[in-house]
């Protein structure tokens, strides 16, 4: 038998016919009609089973038996063999498309945690939680990333929304100026390789290795405590060791920060010079959960790591531990803590320096 017969038939075994059923109907394609014996040597079939095989693809209705001197054989129904492959062909085509469908579903899933196993589902999930974003967008992108994402960024820009961007990549790659000042509010550039990382309002969370991981997969994640985990390894690896390549955030009051940490950094020298520095608190009751927005004079900073000698240090990481800013209002003084705060009254999504005196 040749390699398309062979072919021809191991298909025909996956449409239901057994071996010898497939190479005796092949040989009957071929032959036309013919006698029991000449079907038996075509198709390599044992004399003493070519009968039954015949009766058997008979009584399937694939082939007709008659006397003719001895048993001959002839195709009766082309069309239900036909049939029958096409309804295969279908199953098989179905089947391929719920491998795929299947295999793009996340892998693994624990609570609001999945784990996925192609770029492309991270990819298209962050660029939907960018254009569901109200408050906050913090991205590591590459120049390409970037441009696929531009839209949906500009689209967030437009809506008021906070933008850090951590670009890493070629250099010479690197969006224009113009073209970040409608996209971010903030970007700067990494040299190294870094992951895909997305997160949105504080609780949205989208992460691929970097493309030199040996390891193949990506993570979404709709909770908190995860994305406040990124959230601190974005800001201190992807974010504030490095240089501002663009910022569109303003050098004079009023200024506004999407973290308090930032706005804690910036106002504490004004603080100590004695200066008046009044600000507006756009956040959340600790205690309720309810938004509120608290108006007044910013009266200390306190953190964790505050001392004469650390004060100097001009990073973020300074202020990682326990971080609170007083404000005296009318009713008196708000304690107010930055993302994931419970001990102060109040937790801040924004805080705007509204002049300082």
């Amino acid at each position: 038998m040749s390699g398309d017969e062979g072919d021809l038939g191991t298909i025909l075994e996956e449409g239901g016919l057994s071996p010898y059923q497939a190479a005796a109907f092949v040989a009957l394609l071929d032959l036309g009609s013919a006698s029991a014996r000449t079907i038996a040597r075509a198709s390599d079939v044992p004399d003493p089973r070519i009968y039954d095989v015949l009766r058997d693809l008979e009584a399937d209705g694939y082939v007709e038996t008659y006397e003719q001197d001895r048993l001959h054989a002839r195709v009766s129904d082309l069309d239900r063999i036909t049939d029958r492959l096409a309804a295969r062909a279908e199953r098989f085509a179905w089947a391929s498309e719920e491998v795929t469908e299947r295999y793009e579903r996340p892998h693994a899933e624990i609570g609001e945690a999945r784990i996925v196993g192609r770029f492309e589902t991270v990819f298209d999930h962050a660029r939907g939680a960018i254009e569901r974003a109200t408050d906050r967008v913090q991205a590591s992108l590459t120049p390409e990333e970037f441009a696929d994402l531009e839209p949906a960024l500009a689209a967030a820009i437009d809506r008021g929304v906070d933008i850090q961007l951590s670009i890493h990549g070629n250099e010479d790659s690197m969006p224009a100026t113009g073209t970040l000042a409608g996209a971010c509010t903030e970007a700067r550039y990494r040299p190294l390789p870094a992951p895909f990382v997305v997160l949105v309002d504080r609780s949205e969370l989208c992460f691929v290795p970097h493309s030199d991981s040996i390891n193949e997969y990506g993570v979404i994640v709709d909770d908190r405590t995860h994305a406040y985990v990124f959230h601190w390894f974005f800001t201190l690896c992807l974010w504030d060791v490095w240089e501002v390549h663009y910022s569109g955030r303003a050098n004079e009051p009023p200024i506004t920060y999407a973290g308090l940490r930032e706005c804690l950094r910036a106002i504490e020298p004004e603080l100590d010079a004695g200066r008046t520095v009044l600000v507006t608190v756009e956040g959340r009751w600790t205690d309720t959960g309810e938004g509120c927005s608290i108006v007044g004079q910013a009266l200390e900073c306190t953190y964790t790591t505050q001392s004469a000698n650390v004060r100097v240090d001009p990073t973020i990481a300074a202020y990682a531990g326990r971080a609170t800013l007083t404000v005296t209002t009318d009713d008196g003084p708000v304690s107010v803590g930055g993302w994931g705060a419970t001990v102060e009254d109040a937790e801040v999504n924004r805080i705007t320096v509204e002049s300082i005196e």
